[in-house]
């Protein structure tokens, strides 16, 4: 029987230092759902975003992609093409312009003639709702938009996975929920699995199937979004609330 999961954490052992960050730490993640992980400041969220792609080492345990342990960087370099990106800051390129910068991983890694890469660019920007930007630079552009044009970015090279590494942080209310409904409408669109980290909990509502809980170095709780809101573990409660404590 086919593994329904695409993603695996076992056993993931991660420290930085003194400073441990994950112990035993287990999470499976369904193909096509969208996962979000929540948890306090320095509980490791983007941490385990960046293992998944190689960033960052696991002092010990596995991690698994579609079945597979990742042991090594061609592991890992194989993954990193099936996998999209959208990092905290945008990560935009600021000598290049829109079209440029989503067209840059199509280049990087040869998928596409450059002959096709205008028509897949101004696919991808409709897609985010920002039609005829390709010849500005990030500069020009406002930082809801800059986000919106990394997630073009990210989706560029049609990746099955997508993280999503607080794709609200430093956005007015406005383009927040604008994000948000793009993480809904790409997961519909394409199809993909979406692994979101977030300390939003409006927005871990909103995107979910499903949330987990990153707390005392392991994932506390994973369950749907009904479930995590009616939770009577005093961890998700206190973070729904906003008590939970944030040095984990």
């Amino acid at each position: 029987m086919a593994d329904t999961h695409i993603v695996r954490f076992e056993n993931v052992n991660k420290s930085f230092g003194h400073k441990v960050v994950f112990v035993g730490l287990d999470l499976a993640i369904r193909t096509g759902e969208t996962l979000t992980v929540i948890g306090g400041s320095g509980t490791g969220k983007s941490v385990l975003l960046k293992m998944l792609i190689g960033l960052l080492d696991a002092d010990s345990g596995r991690i698994l992609f579609d079945g597979a342990p990742l042991a090594d960087e061609k592991d890992f370099a194989r993954t990193r093409r099936r996998v999209g990106m959208l990092f905290q800051g945008g990560a935009l390129f600021d000598s290049l312009t829109v079209g440029e910068n989503i067209a840059y991983p199509l280049l990087e890694r040869g998928q596409v003639a450059r002959g096709e890469l205008a028509s897949i660019v101004a696919g991808k920007l409709s897609m985010v709702g920002l039609e005829g930007i390709e010849d500005l630079k990030p500069s020009q552009l406002s930082g809801g938009m800059q986000k919106r044009v990394a997630l073009a970015r990210a989706i560029a090279t049609e990746p099955e996975v997508i993280l999503y590494d607080e794709p609200t942080t430093g956005l007015d209310p406005a383009n927040a929920s604008r994000i948000n409904h793009l993480i809904r409408h790409l997961q519909g669109l394409l199809g993909v699995t979406s692994i979101v980290v977030t300390h939003d909990m409006q927005a871990a509502f909103y995107v979910s199937d499903r949330i987990a809980l990153l707390a005392d170095h392991c994932i506390a709780a994973v369950d749907t979004v009904e479930s995590i809101r009616a939770s009577k573990d005093p961890r998700v409660a206190a973070f729904i609330e906003g008590t939970y404590g944030t040095d984990g």
